[in-house]
């Protein structure tokens, strides 16, 4: 499949990347959106704005944010065009002369009609279908190929893509990466399709130069091939996807990957959701460099950071939530998009310290709003913990191998107190000092320690975390039952 590839969104300077974006603003709003989204259309109605009110990127203050529980009909967020404005509308009309009215009609099916989905993970909601056309089909393919580019894979390399079966993006994102970059590129379908086992099996055969992988799956992954005595001393990348990737976290991979004889393996971290229909990522940091932030396509779309208490935009270089406007898209389409994932370092147009790419970048670690939950733990009501906070405390772990908290009630009685239980599998037998090191970083981190710490062998806790069944791993567990 031929892309349309551009570059100017890797080096122009920020005010360039200003000018064109007002420019794709503009023309999106004006063509598509407002005339042929249901929920757009009626907003700009509601709040007496037309198309032109809103000229640059600047002027998207003046809309509501959405977010996911304004998608309660996902037909209305469709591009879905009305034929008699569309016939007038001059864009149609210089197709028409450039292209003949055949040709214009079929460079409009390709543009506008939904031929793809996919869908959001479900957990906290019902799953909400994005729909996508040849136009979008082709994004993707650009953005694949560019995460290959940054990543630095190379096409003779031979790649496996670990990612789930399913009509999710992450899946999506790393096949047409393959077919895109026109590398060898094997699917597996993750644990739920041929399990821990037989991708251990697969990847013995394939010897991949790259495996792209959720990264608690390929934590345990790793971990049963280098039980199995497997060598997989071809491994240059580990691209890593659909969860947060805490530093701790890397280090163990890259500890496994040199003990099954691939010292000098790099690992790049993406960050996608489904609402973006597109995934950023890191470029290759030089041996033991730290992260360089994901990097955005401006070409692609607008990226706010918010104070998400307040709505307002924060100075370049300060924490908020990320919020995104898509500047090129076409079938499903949410303007001002609150992800709910919280940037610690914020966004930054400086160049790229590795790559010298000015694109946007995305710096430090995300987190979600959502895993910043109330408990009730004994005589702290109400007491805000940060779970994100305690992952990554349990990820740096050198004595950590794998971990989940489960949160419960005493006595399975709703008006009881929280209850946090940590379970554990300790490295090199070291059981009764893992415990000792949670409760202590628990207490020097929070107001409370765990009321208990179990350790588990692997393969228990294969099973308390789902390995091969759930789409995504499961390393906290809300098993509180509701009040009535």
């Amino acid at each position: 499949m031929k892309t349309k590839t551009t570059t100017w969104w890797e080096n122009a300077s920020h005010d360039e990347i200003s000018h064109r974006q007002d420019a794709m603003l503009r023309r999106f709003l004006r063509e598509r959106v407002v005339p042929f989204t249901a929920h757009y259309g009626q907003m700009f109605r509601e709040l007496g704005l037309d198309a032109a009110d809103v000229g640059g990127t600047g002027d998207l203050v003046k809309l509501p944010f959405t977010s996911k529980k304004d998608l309660g009909t996902p037909k209305d967020f469709v591009i879905i065009p009305d034929e008699k404005v569309l016939k007038l509308q001059w864009s149609t009309l210089k197709l028409a002369v450039t292209h003949g009215p055949g040709g214009a009609n079929e460079l409009l099916e390709r543009e506008l009609r939904p031929i793809f989905l996919t869908s959001t993970t479900g957990r906290s909601a019902a799953p909400v279908p994005f729909l996508y056309s040849q136009h979008d089909i082709e994004r993707l393919t650009e953005g694949g190929v560019r995460l290959m580019t940054l990543c630095r894979s190379e096409r003779p390399w031979r790649h496996i893509n670990a990612f789930p079966f399913a009509p999710h993006l992450a899946f999506w994102q790393a096949h047409y990466a393959g077919t895109g970059f026109g590398t060898f590129m094997v699917s597996s379908g993750g644990g739920k399709t041929m399990g821990t086992e037989g991708n251990v099996k697969l990847i013995d055969k394939i010897d991949p130069d790259a495996i792209i992988a959720m990264p608690t799956f390929l934590y345990h992954l790793l971990q049963e091939g280098a039980a199995n005595g497997s060598r997989w001393k071809n491994l240059k990348r580990l691209v890593l996807g659909g969860e947060k990737v805490p530093a701790g976290m890397r280090r163990k991979l890259k500890a496994l990957c040199a003990e099954m004889g691939s010292p000098g393996v790099a690992i790049m971290s993406t960050y996608g959701f489904t609402e973006a229909k597109i995934a950023w990522t890191e470029c290759m940091p030089p041996e033991g460099g730290a992260p360089s932030g994901f990097h955005t396509y401006p070409d692609m779309a607008f990226v706010e950071v918010i104070d998400p208490d307040t709505g307002e935009r924060v100075p370049d270089g300060q924490p908020g939530e990320i919020v995104v406007t898509p500047l090129d898209a076409r079938g499903t389409v949410v303007l001002r998009y609150r992800t709910g994932d919280l940037i610690e370092n914020g966004i930054t147009y400086e160049p790229c310290p590795y790559c010298g790419r000015t694109c946007p970048r995305l710096l430090g670690k995300i987190s979600r709003v959502s895993d910043i939950r109330e408990l009730d733990i004994g005589k702290l009501k109400g007491t805000l913990v940060d779970f994100n906070r305690l992952e990554n405390l349990l990820d740096d772990m050198d004595g950590m191998g794998a971990w989940q908290i489960e949160l419960r009630k005493r006595n399975d009685d709703p008006l009881e107190s929280d209850q946090v239980i940590v379970h554990a599998v300790a490295m090199n037998g070291s059981a009764g000092s893992l415990k000792e090191e949670i409760a202590k970083r628990f207490r020097d981190a929070t107001e409370f320690t765990p009321n208990e710490v179990l350790i588990h062998g692997w393969e228990e806790m294969r099973k308390l975390q789902g390995v091969g069944k759930e789409l995504k791993e499961k390393k906290v567990v809300d098993h509180r039952p509701a009040e009535n």
